[in-house]
C-alpha cells in the first residue's frame, strides 16, 4: 500500500521545486533514479519561479515560510553558482 502523500500547501510547494532544481542541477537524483547530467538552464527557471513566488507572495507568508523561501533561494543560488563554475560537457 502507497503511503500518504503529504498536504499541499505553500511549504510543501517550495520544497517540491527545490528538490526540482537540484536534480536539475545534478546534486540530487532524478525520481526515476536513471542518472543525468545537470542541465543549468532548467535549474536557472526553476530558481527563478522561486524567486518569482517570492516576490508575488511578500507580505502575505508566515514567518516559517519566509525563512523556508529565503533560505530554499540562497541555497539554491549558492548551488547553482558552483554548478556554473564546473566545466560543462
Amino acid at each position: 500500500m502507497a503511503e500518504p502523500l503529504p498536504s499541499i500547501d505553500f511549504s510543501t510547494l517550495i520544497l517540491s521545486l527545490s528538490q526540482t532544481a537540484l536534480v536539475h542541477l545534478g546534486v540530487a537524483p532524478p525520481p526515476d533514479g536513471t542518472p543525468s547530467a545537470p542541465d543549468l538552464a532548467l535549474a536557472r527557471q526553476t530558481i527563478d519561479m522561486v524567486g518569482m513566488l517570492q516576490e508575488k507572495t511578500k507580505g502575505n507568508l508566515t514567518g516559517a515560510e519566509e525563512h523556508l523561501i529565503d533560505q530554499v533561494l540562497y541555497d539554491l543560488r549558492m548551488q547553482f553558482v558552483e554548478r556554473s563554475k564546473e566545466p560543462q560537457g
